[in-house]
């Protein structure tokens, strides 16, 4: 399993470097956020590790930059910044966990177990339809019609997941484990927000399909077809 770390505090990049190596690593370690765009650019990770204060070009640009080239790597950001605003923030850029310092190494590593671990959903199948919806996971984009808008990782998987089940309910904890897989992040509050950011794309797009919610279970789509 290779490993991209971008961090630029040598001391610290170094000690990660020696914990993730000795735990059967392979790691490429980038100091500012250029050297880790031309990293992605050329090599296939397994998952990437990503400080936001980095130098040239900061971490949460990097995520953005890094979806926006289709590059659905794993990204577990780490940061100094704890509030929720700041983790839901990076988590809807594209980031698939999110580690605050100062952290413990043995999390770090359990983190890392859990995004290699997982698979999302909507690797499984190119296109997703439903009512008039038709979602094309290679391009990211969510469509009505001749009308479509770009989703990001987070959002892609979440709806990935309630296009396969339809007027199924799909509950909390399976979008939590699809879209996350992290308990720390798994909680109804970060769920509803990525289901709201949703729900204005599908009005975006002029789609007739809604995000239903159904209280204490979970959430499925309503089409005025069924």
């Amino acid at each position: 399993m290779k490993i991209l770390l971008v961090e630029d505090n040598e001391q610290l990049n170094k000690a990660l470097s020696t914990v993730l190596k000795r735990n059967s690593f392979m790691v490429d370690s980038a100091f500012d956020g250029e050297e880790a765009l031309l990293l992605l650019k050329d090599y296939q990770y397994d998952v990437v590790i990503l400080d936001i204060m980095i130098p040239r070009i900061n971490g949460l640009e990097v995520l953005k930059k890094a979806r926006a080239n289709n590059i659905q790597t794993p990204i577990l950001i780490l940061s100094a910044k704890s509030s929720i605003d700041d983790k839901v923030y990076g988590l809807d850029l594209g980031a698939d966990d999110y580690l605050t310092k100062p952290f413990n190494v043995e999390e770090l590593l359990a983190r890392i177990k859990a995004l290699i671990r997982r698979k999302p959903v909507y690797e499984e199948k190119k296109e997703l339809t439903y009512g008039d919806l038709r979602l094309d996971n290679e391009g990211s984009t969510l469509s009505c019609g001749d009308k479509k808008v770009s989703l990001m990782n987070k959002e892609l998987q979440i709806m990935a997941l309630l296009l396969e089940n339809g007027e199924k309910i799909v509950s909390l904890e399976k979008i939590s484990n699809a879209a996350w897989n992290v308990d720390d992040y798994s909680t109804s509050e970060n769920v509803w927000v990525f289901i709201s950011y949703l729900r204005k794309k599908l009005d975006s797009i002029g789609s007739k399909t809604k995000i239903k919610s159904i209280r204490y279970q979970g959430y499925c789509l309503e089409s005025p077809n069924d």
